[in-house]
């Protein structure tokens, strides 16, 4: 008898959408003479000899759109597309037209990994030296980790910079390239590295990425804008409506989506939704890989990297399910007495610093983030945080700053002993009993926290923040966080210093399960 299974080489071969399913409409024919694109395809394909796809085409084409003036109608170009795509190759041509074709003085490269951006960077190098005209432009090459930069003799520069407060100031940028912008969970690198381009005519900022979550407040804010430029207030994907303190004209004709990702609600195994979310399937993703993904990733990663859609969150969160959302102060609470202030520190390469006050409210306990910053590659966290939180101790009179004991906080707890703070410095098991207590007394509404913009780092703590189990109790896990948790470990240690200045005599753990 013959089998009735259809052979591989028998199904229907599914490719790419060459469109994405989300766009910024041109607001006239494209031609020659209304878009660049066509100016930077021929680049590719005639000097760099390389053959783009048809979707990488049709972005270059409608992201480089002229004004009447000749200048870019995009100031801002935000590109989704789904993993392995060919979004970073998209970047290197962009940046060596950029640079060879049209004079630019200034790319900037930079992403919240600072070895993605150099490695976009060296792809760019490595396409350049490749073509013997282009290699004979080429002045320098620098290769010092941290400063890479490549220099052409007509002086044209492509800097890579890391994603931080202090990236990118002091210079003019002509093309900003920010790759992963997903990761950017503070406005800290974008307010700092998209300004360099505020005096130059022909500049443009190009933020590419796959789809996030609530914790990339940089791309939801830039995606929720774009959507409702388009007459789209709730978004494709189901977000909240518009917030309330977005301005009332955000029909911004500067800022351009371009979105390739599965429709919302779409089942995981719908093969149109692949097509949707991997324009170069049937190029260089085959039905295979995307079936194969299927069969190994948590649905949540694999509606993100490979659907390109959006989740609540890539990790289970600190709390519980809308325990955290459901325990909003009301914006004018203010902490009336008990005050308590903690503070958390990372080092190495990426660097923050947080300053939690906690304190009796109106009703139950509160806590706020005071201070919050963050870094890459540079020692300034430590410095900081002990001197805005001196401030913050003096403002309330008070000599006693409350902290973990164990792990990263060491030079700040000299600092603080040295100049005569008393610090209360808790121990691995009392971090797990604060672990375990804040989570308790936010479910059972016995603490609170102001929602305001200033609060921003802790929310996206909290949604990303990971755990690791001890026993009955758990700590919360740098390891299995998504997200930068010093607000959250501030936060702990300073609801655990405030619940134990009632408590004598009495166990920490009494009265939490």
């Amino acid at each position: 008898m013959g089998s009735s299974r259809l052979s591989a080489q028998s199904l229907p071969r599914f490719v790419g959408s060459e469109l994405p399913r989300v766009f910024t409409a041109p607001l006239r024919r494209l031609t020659e003479r209304t878009s660049r694109g066509f100016e930077c395809i021929r680049f590719a394909e005639d000097v760099l000899e390389l053959e783009l796809f048809p979707w990488q085409r049709w972005l270059l084409i409608h992201a480089l759109e002229l004004l009447p003036d000749g200048t870019f109608r995009f100031r801002t170009v935000v590109l989704l597309v789904a993993r392995q795509n060919g979004k970073s190759t998209l970047l290197q041509v962009l940046s060596l037209w950029r640079m060879f074709v049209d004079g630019a003085p200034l790319v900037i490269g930079t992403a919240q990994n600072l070895d993605i951006a150099e490695e976009v960077w060296q792809g760019a190098v490595d396409m350049a030296k490749e073509v013997a005209e282009l290699a004979a432009e080429i002045e320098k090459v620098d290769l010092t980790n941290g400063k890479k930069a490549l220099r052409l003799v007509s002086g044209s520069r492509y800097k890579v910079q890391a994603a931080s407060r202090r990236g990118g100031r002091g210079l003019s940028g002509d093309l900003i390239l920010l790759d992963e912008l997903r990761e950017h969970q503070t406005w800290d690198a974008w307010s700092a590295v998209t300004k360099t381009t505020m005096a130059r005519r022909l500049a443009q900022v190009w933020a590419a990425s796959n789809a996030g979550d609530a914790t990339s407040v940089v791309l939801s804010h830039l995606r929720l804008l774009a959507h409702l430029a388009l007459g789209d207030p709730d978004g494709v994907n189901g977000d909240d409506a518009r917030p309330d303190d977005l301005a009332d004209d955000v029909d911004d004709e500067s800022l351009g989506l371009f979105e390739w990702s599965a429709a919302p609600g779409c089942d995981v195994t719908d093969r149109a939704g692949w097509a949707q979310a991997n324009p170069s399937l049937g190029h260089s993703i085959t039905e295979r890989a995307i079936s194969s993904a299927l069969k190994t990733d948590p649905e949540r990663v694999f509606r993100t990297e490979v659907l390109c859609q959006w989740v609540d969150t890539m990790s289970e969160g600190a709390f519980p399910a809308g325990v955290w959302e459901s325990t909003y102060a009301d914006e004018l609470a203010e902490i009336l007495s008990g005050h308590v202030v903690a503070v958390d520190l990372r080092t190495g390469l990426r660097q923050s610093a947080a300053i939690v006050v906690a304190g009796r409210g109106p009703v139950g306990d509160l806590i706020h983030l005071a201070r919050y910053e963050s870094g890459v590659g540079e020692r300034w966290a430590d410095d900081f945080i002990f001197n805005e939180a001196r401030k913050i101790l003096d403002e309330l009179g008070l000599k006693t700053v409350a902290v973990d004991g164990v792990g990263e906080n060491e030079a700040l707890i000299r600092q603080f002993e040295d100049a005569e703070f008393e610090v209360v410095k808790l121990n691995t098991g009392e971090m797990a009993q604060g672990a375990v207590g804040i989570t308790d007394a936010l479910i059972n509404g016995r603490l609170w926290h102001r929602r305001r913009e200033s609060q921003q780092p802790l929310d996206v703590s909290v949604l990303g923040a990971g755990k690791r189990r001890r026993g009955e109790l758990f700590l919360w896990s740098w390891a299995a966080s998504t997200t930068d948790i010093t607000p959250l470990r501030a936060a702990t240690v300073a609801w655990y210093v405030l619940a134990s200045m009632d408590v004598v005599d009495r166990d920490p753990l009494e009265g939490m399960f």
